[in-house]
Parts: C-alpha cells; sequence; structure tokens
C-alpha cells in the first residue's frame, strides 16, 4: 500500500500541490504570499514521498525547522499550521476518491496520509513548544541578572539601604549591624552586638552546617550568595537571601566577613509574577494541544463518514453513522471553545444521570479498532444521585481514561467499570490489567505534555485535561497502579455541591 501511494502522490504530485495552494491561497492571502504557498506544498508534498521511502521521520527534521522559521516570523499560531496541513490532507482525499477504485481502498491510503499528517504535526509542535519555553527561560533569566546587579548598586549604600547589612568578626562575632537589620530582624544594635554569629540561625543540623560552609568558603576568599531562612526577634523564620564577602585585614588575611541579608519578599512576588507567566505559556499550549488533539482526528472521522454513507444502503449502519455524526458535533463544539481560548468554555449544566454517561463513554471507545479482544466488564450502580453537570466535559473525561487503559492493555485485557455513591461523592472507577505505572510515573501523569508513548503517539494532555474539569466541580482523580499489574483510576464527584440547590 505504501508503494501504491507513493506511486499516487507522485502521478497526481501538481495536481494535489494545485490544489493544496488555491485553498491556502484564500485562508491565509493575508499571512502568506503566493510563492511561500507553493514553497510549502511542494516541499511539504516532497517530504510525504521521502517519509514513505524512507520510513523514517527524522528526514523531516531540516523541512520542519524551515517551516516553523517561516510561522514564528508570520507569528502563525499552532491552530494555523493545522489548518495549512488539514487542507493537504483534503486535497489529497479529494484525488483519492475520484482516481482509486476497485480493490484499492481509498480508506487504507487515507489511513497512511493521516499517519504521516499527525507525526508531522506532532514534532512541529514539540519544536514549537521547546522554541517558546527557551524564550521565557531567557527572559526569565535575564530579569534575574538585572535583579542581581541591582542588589549589588544596594550593598553600597550602606546608611540608608534597607537591607540588613552586618559585620562578623574573626571571633565570630557581631561588630555591625545597621538600621535596615533592625527593621527586618527586630533586635537593635546594642541587642545584637558581641552575639554569635550563629544567633540568627533557626534551630536544626542544616543551618549549623550551612555556617560552617560559609565560614570555609569566604576564608578563602570567595563571595557567597545563597537563599535560605534567618530567625527574627520574635520568633518568625523569614526567607531571606545572603550575600558574604571576606573582610580582608591589614595584611590581607581574614579579619571576619560582611553580611548583607535582603528580605526575599519583593523576590518571592517577583517569581511568582514569572511562574504565572510560564503558567500561561503552558496553558496557551494546552489549549492549542487539545484543539489539535480533537480536531484533526475529527477532520478524518468526517472524510470517513462521508465515504461510508455514498455506499451503504443498510439502515443499521446509516444509524450507527447517524450516531457519529453525533459525535462528530459534539466534539466539534468543543474545538470552537478552546481555539477561542480567550474566553472560557461555556459549557450548558444539567441535572444528568452518571449512568447514562458511562455508558455513552463505553458506547464511544467500543468502536475503537483496538477493541476486539478487549472485554469490558461494567458493575454499575443503580439510581445513582442526579447531578448538576456539564455532560460533554464529564464524557470527555471518561473517555480520556478509557482510552489510556486501552493502550495500557494494548487491545487484550480487561477493562472493569464500576460505579457506587455515599452520602457525599459519586465513585466512577476504571481498572485495567495491562503494564501499569511506578511511582514516579504516577507522580507525573497528570502534569501537561508528560506522556509515556511514543512521540507523535499522545501529547500528554488527555489526563491533565481530565484532572482541571473534575477539579471543577470540586472533584478528584486518584490513581492505584503497580507495575505490570494494572492501573485503576477513581473519578470522585461531590453530590451537594453539584445538585439543583447550587445552581446558578
Amino acid at each position: 500500500m505504501k508503494k501504491l501511494l507513493i506511486e499516487f502522490l507522485k502521478k497526481h504530485f501538481k495536481e494535489i500541490a494545485s490544489n493544496w495552494a488555491a485553498k491556502l491561497k484564500q485562508l491565509f492571502k493575508d499571512k502568506l504570499s503566493d510563492s511561500q504557498i507553493e514553497t510549502f506544498t511542494e516541499s511539504s508534498l516532497l517530504t510525504f514521498i521521502d517519509v514513505l521511502e524512507e520510513g523514517d521521520y527524522k528526514i523531516a527534521d531540516l523541512y520542519l525547522i524551515e517551516i516553523y522559521t517561516l510561522c514564528s516570523n508570520l507569528n502563525m499560531s499552532l491552530i494555523d499550521v493545522s489548518q495549512l496541513f488539514s487542507q493537504g490532507r483534503y486535497a489529497i482525499l479529494n484525488i483519492i476518491e475520484t482516481e482509486l477504485t476497485g480493490h484499492n481502498d481509498p480508506i487504507i491510503l487515507l489511513g497512511f496520509i493521516d499517519e504521516i499528517i499527525e507525526q508531522l504535526y506532532a514534532r512541529y509542535s514539540m519544536l514549537h513548544q521547546e522554541a517558546k519555553m527557551n524564550e521565557l527561560k531567557y527572559d526569565r533569566d535575564r530579569l534575574a541578572s538585572k535583579l542581581e546587579l541591582s542588589q549589588q548598586y544596594l550593598k553600597n549604600i550602606l546608611h540608608t539601604s534597607d537591607s540588613a547589612i552586618m559585620m562578623v568578626d574573626e571571633n565570630e562575632t557581631f561588630i555591625a549591624w545597621n538600621k535596615g537589620a533592625e527593621r527586618i530582624f527586630g533586635y537593635t544594635e546594642e541587642e545584637i552586638i558581641g552575639k554569635p554569629s550563629s544567633f540568627l540561625l533557626p534551630e536544626g543540623e542544616k543551618y549549623q552546617n550551612e555556617l560552617k560552609e560559609i565560614q570555609e568558603e569566604v576564608k578563602e576568599g570567595a563571595t557567597k550568595i545563597l537563599e535560605t531562612e534567618r530567625r527574627t526577634k520574635d520568633g518568625r523564620i523569614l526567607s531571606v537571601k545572603l550575600s558574604v564577602s571576606k573582610l580582608p585585614g591589614s595584611n590581607g588575611g581574614y579579619a571576619g566577613r560582611s553580611i548583607i541579608i535582603k528580605d526575599f519578599t519583593e523576590f518571592k512576588k517577583l517569581q511568582a509574577q514569572i511562574d504565572q507567566s510560564e503558567k500561561l505559556a503552558v496553558i496557551g499550549q494546552l489549549a492549542a494541544g487539545v484543539a489539535h488533539e480533537i480536531g484533526n482526528p475529527l477532520a478524518s472521522i468526517s472524510s470517513l463518514v462521508q465515504i461510508l454513507q455514498r455506499k451503504s444502503n443498510d439502515p443499521f449502519f446509516t444509524e450507527q453513522l447517524s450516531n457519529i455524526k453525533e459525535n462528530i458535533d459534539r466534539i466539534s463544539k468543543i474545538v470552537r471553545e478552546l481555539v477561542d481560548f480567550s474566553r472560557p468554555p461555556s459549557y450548558e449544566k444539567s441535572m444528568s444521570d452518571i449512568t447514562d454517561i458511562i455508558k455513552t463513554a463505553l458506547g464511544i471507545v467500543k468502536y475503537d479498532k483496538r477493541v476486539k479482544k478487549v472485554k469490558f466488564e461494567t458493575d454499575l450502580k443503580e439510581s445513582l444521585p442526579r447531578i448538576n453537570i456539564a455532560t460533554d466535559q464529564i464524557l470527555q473525561v471518561f473517555v480520556n481514561i478509557l482510552i489510556n487503559a486501552l493502550d495500557a492493555i494494548e487491545g487484550n485485557g480487561r477493562i472493569t467499570v464500576k460505579s457506587d455513591y455515599d452520602r457525599e461523592f459519586i465513585y466512577v472507577s476504571f481498572s485495567d490489567d495491562g503494564c501499569g505505572m511506578d511511582e514516579n510515573t504516577v507522580k507525573q501523569i497528570f502534569d501537561p505534555f508528560f506522556t509515556t508513548k511514543e512521540v507523535g503517539k499522545g501529547t500528554g494532555l488527555g489526563l491533565s485535561v481530565s484532572y482541571g474539569i473534575i477539579k471543577q466541580y470540586n472533584g478528584e482523580i486518584t490513581v492505584e497502579s503497580k507495575l505490570n499489574e494494572g492501573s485503576t483510576f477513581t473519578v470522585k464527584i461531590p453530590i451537594k455541591e453539584n445538585t439543583k440547590s447550587n445552581m446558578r
């Protein structure tokens, strides 16, 4: 089939490139020139052919770097790039439908094209994410460096400084203490002069060892800068930043050390702002990634449904296609809301039965090609309390967990779904007898972009999104897993907080 597809792409190269470019010129006429679009379509098709012939996606790396350079210079988002690739799929699909008949199934050929585009887009997304993270790191380091320079300047303003500036002699006793130190720690100069250098240390061996390390390094002439804690007069433990330097004696030897202590409160606020900017960047990547994760397969499903509808006259098959169409409409709604990231999703809540949602999720997953040797077992509690939720959101959570279970058992094993409730929570558990996870993996599975799958096989977004959805309802997802024995995911949703009395 790959050989047939290679011959097909070469034979219809100009026609596909022309149709692809024509559509892109309509969509991106304000961003890309005609020559840029034509170069993109031709180089993309050549890359498709090279990947098919060599069977190695690494040969596409130079092509992806060139595409990233072009798109980043034009401020094109991941959604825009997804559109560039998706239009290529449609251009190829249109010609496949008209040219290939008989024993050559167009669905199989389309599957090869989908795999190539998914893999290339996944590699592009990783390149995009890495570049954005490097930009944030550079901005953070530059800001931290600027802060350090400012602190060094403040050292010279001894008498007016808000920093605590003090000196310790070679006998390890305080001999100087400024007003900044008095303000931060609460001790007056009279109270502190003559006290041992360990006077401000909190209790604990850690701080005694830290003091010894400072003494040794500063005596050798090094300037010691570190973040640590110190104790105030009223017993509070402050987070501070120390800058310790050697005080040279008349012969150049060690005569003590100067200590500048900065209250770290303002720095912590600044660090929180930097961390928040990084989180917002990750959330932006998360939204774009989820939109692609849903949108790209959606395009394939839509294409397949159209082909199957034209071929089928069977009433039962027609009814199943209608069910697929309903799921496509629901997914489309999610994609539209994720693309418009500046506004929160407007999911409508209603009083819903969790059991119905579980059954719908199982029905969707059973269409997966991997379930031929999978045994599904259910133990669903009757008459679960109805709660006020967005059905599409909870369905998305259940489907994500079930798909992960399918991946864990690799299409051969058992998946058990149970539901129950008590006075406070509804419980839904999903168990599999698959590969399981070690403790380190369990700790990271809800982190955005963390995945144990091969590159291109998953974005690491499904469980992160699911965790966020359940948290919106003040619920919880817990995991129990043992390596090579299987895993159990339990979703807990509060009853009282999500009933009609709390509807707003």
